[in-house]
């Protein structure tokens, strides 16, 4: 069994990372609509897809603003997506404020962007270049998943 499910995200990682991420809108906690283009890096963007009920969900945001706050002003844009249905979403904003998120947090309430890129679990952090491919893919967090998404970081954006 855990054969085949190392085979599926084999092979849904292998469809993520040919996949070219498209221009998306989404409203943030302020309720201002913000699109990708607005908000993608110049070199990388990271894009955290996390839920107020997931436990590893919030477990990684710290680290993901160590993360940001060690690579934000070096051509990486970083984005919080919050998949939270309609019975949960109004957690969102006052969870992103106690993780002291500091990078933008949107609403996929309705998950279009969750469905567009075939995303299953939660927490979930794509790496997206500067060409609109996704390069990394990366599922879950335990501690120390935080070096190698700074890895693949590193990686990506030394990539001419």
């Amino acid at each position: 069994m855990k054969l085949i499910y190392l085979a599926l995200l084999f092979f849904i990682g292998i469809e993520l990372q040919a996949q070219t991420i498209k221009n998306f809108s989404l409203k943030d906690t302020q309720n201002n609509t913000k699109s990708y283009e607005d908000l993608k890096g110049e070199k990388l963007t990271v894009i955290d897809f996390w839920t107020t009920w997931c436990k590893p969900c919030l477990k990684s945001i710290p680290a993901i603003n160590t993360i940001y706050e060690q690579y934000h002003d070096k051509g990486v844009s970083f984005i919080s997506i919050n998949c939270d249905g309609p019975r949960s979403i109004a957690k969102a904003g006052p969870m992103s404020q106690s993780l002291k998120i500091q990078y933008p947090v949107l609403l996929d309430i309705d998950s279009t962007i969750k469905t567009q890129l075939n995303l299953s679990a939660f927490p979930t952090l794509i790496i997206i270049n500067a060409k609109g491919k996704i390069v990394w893919f990366h599922e879950g967090f335990v501690p120390g998943d935080e070096k190698e998404i700074m890895a693949q970081i590193e990686k990506y954006s030394n990539e001419k």
